[in-house]
């Protein structure tokens, strides 16, 4: 039976008063803030009004959102937008109209990886919400979570090939298989455990629980590695510097003291050298910060559908990683406006010319 116009406004209407998250995220995100930097995309002149016209940047981009949201792959993103009002409706799609397939879709991400635009819509919303005067430096807690990927299932040759920076002569022989290999993603381990993929390595600030910096590696770097890579300056981000044990070192600590930062990253034993019970003390006082960063990564894992990926290659995990830490923010941002921790109701960009 075919749904008319009022039994599709009912089910909407159903729809809000049980509380849709997706219709409260677009009521509180302009997304036309991002549309300058998805123009992008279109920079090429078009040699004639032949063909296809480009599906709107600003549909493609919040699909991408819908899709880290939920931990969809392409094909069941599709799906799920044909088949959910609630997605149609975050889509502002009328029933009737072309739903962008599969294929589309991974086009279109690609399309941000050649243009390097992941990150850059990534540090937009930062910008706008800085613009609005919402200035992330209640501190910095920083700390790398794994992402898993396709895991690749290679000769111990064929690794010890790819560790060595090189690709091996089979593969190349083959372009279908390569494309499907990833010789960037890394194995490595932690606690006894084996991970493979990437790492993803924030700077939270400390009060709002927004993610202010982010970068992407392979899983085998040091989280220590990335610090300076995601520390912002004291007068950005706040003083206060808080990490786990494995970002410590002396050197590290007078760099941090030199540049302006108050370091609060835990204090490290080593051997025939355990911690007193000052510095433990000291450590459990820090713990009750820097814990904050794993409600972060517990979103992204529960709340998210999961930290992984589907892609293949460090150039589309960055661009998988830094929609993750997007849309994560912007769900945040919506809880922080629902909670009214902000003194505005809708994340917009500044008109023109106002005072």
């Amino acid at each position: 039976m075919q749904m008319g116009f009022f039994d599709v406004e009912r089910r909407y209407a159903s729809l809000s008063e049980l509380g849709d998250p997706l219709e409260r995220l677009n009521d509180t995100v302009d997304w036309e803030i991002f549309r300058p930097d998805l123009k992008r995309i279109d920079q090429k002149v078009r040699k004639s009004a032949a063909g296809c016209k480009p599906t709107c940047r600003v549909l493609m981009f919040k699909l991408l959102i819908l899709q880290r949201l939920y931990g969809l792959s392409d094909e069941r993103l599709e799906y799920q937008v044909r088949d959910r009002l609630s997605f149609m409706r975050f889509l502002k799609l009328d029933l009737e109209e072309k739903v962008p397939d599969a294929r589309t879709v991974w086009a279109f991400r690609e399309a941000l990886k050649t243009h390097q635009l992941a990150e850059v819509l990534f540090e937009r919303l930062n910008r706008t919400l800085a613009g609005m005067g919402i200035q992330m430096k209640s501190g910095q807690i920083i700390d790398a979570s794994f992402v898993s990927a396709p895991v690749q299932r290679n000769t111990r040759e064929e690794n010890a090939v790819i560790k060595e920076g090189a690709v091996p002569l089979e593969w190349g022989k083959t372009p279908n298989k390569l494309a499907h290999k990833d010789v960037d993603a890394r194995w490595t381990k932690k606690g006894g455990r084996s991970y493979y993929g990437y790492k993803n390595h924030v700077n939270m600030d400390r009060e709002m629980k927004l993610v202010a910096a982010q970068a992407c590696t392979d899983a085998s770097v040091h989280d220590s590695q990335m610090l300076e890579a995601v520390l912002r300056r004291p007068e950005a981000g706040g003083e206060g510097v808080w990490a786990d044990s494995a970002y410590r070192s002396e050197a590290r600590e007078q760099r941090l003291a030199e540049g302006g930062h108050r370091s609060q990253i835990h204090e490290r034993a080593y051997r025939d050298a355990p911690l007193g019970d000052e510095q433990r003390a000291r450590n459990t006082a820090k713990s009750r910060v820097r814990a904050r960063v794993e409600h972060v990564f517990g979103q992204m894992e529960n709340g998210m559908g999961g930290m992984f990926l589907r892609s293949v290659g460090l150039a589309r995990a960055k661009v998988g990683v830094a929609l993750m830490n997007l849309a994560y923010n912007l769900r945040r941002i919506e809880w922080l406006i629902r909670s009214k921790a902000f003194p505005f109701t809708r994340v917009t960009a500044p008109v023109r010319g106002a005072a």
